[in-house]
């Protein structure tokens, strides 16, 4: 399958209905020719603020960059992260978690919290998955929601395109683990 292809399916898998067909395209068609040729492609698009300095690839900081806060979650705080994603999901989808209940709970009680409201939402999908996304550049936490019957594709996917996605309460359940032995 072709970069721009699995690029394609990577971003509506994240984009849970949230981007218009033709916005998922063009973002991946950009990205695709980002991974293709960074060189050429800084050439064309000198408004791009892209730095070598970065710690990910250019065609992976082009899908992150084009993402709307409405789809990919960034925040220093899991209550400022809640906080964007009950926004994005407006006040016609009743949560029960406030961000208050986050502000003095560890990252893992935080997460865990987090993912058992997530998994309630849209049972007919099995619920939503807070997937670590990518690498942060100017935030803590960096994260997207995924449909779960969508996650192990979406998980393949990135692994294919080599941009780390990681189920949150997953790999910080693994972290506090491996912290104690």
């Amino acid at each position: 399958m072709a970069v721009q292809a699995k690029l394609t399916e990577l971003i509506e898998g994240i984009a849970s209905g949230c981007l218009p067909e033709e916005e998922v395209a063009r973002i991946a068609r950009e990205a695709a020719e980002a991974y293709a040729d960074a060189g050429q492609f800084l050439r064309d698009n000198p408004d791009v603020n892209y730095d070598d300095d970065f710690p990910i690839p250019l065609g992976e900081w082009v899908v992150v960059g084009n993402l709307p806060d409405t789809v990919l979650f960034q925040a220093d705080r899991y209550a400022d992260l809640w906080t964007q994603i009950q926004a994005s999901f407006g006040p016609q989808v009743p949560l029960v978690l406030k961000a208050k209940d986050l502000n003095k709970a560890d990252a893992l009680t935080a997460l865990r919290r987090i993912q058992v409201q997530l998994s309630a939402l849209y049972p007919e999908k099995g619920g939503y998955v807070l997937v670590d996304f990518s690498v942060p550049l100017d935030d803590e936490l960096q994260a997207v929601l995924v449909y779960a019957c969508e996650l192990p594709r979406v998980l393949e996917l990135s692994a294919e395109l080599g941009i780390h996605a990681v189920p949150a309460y997953e790999a910080a359940k693994a972290a506090a683990a491996a912290a104690e032995d």
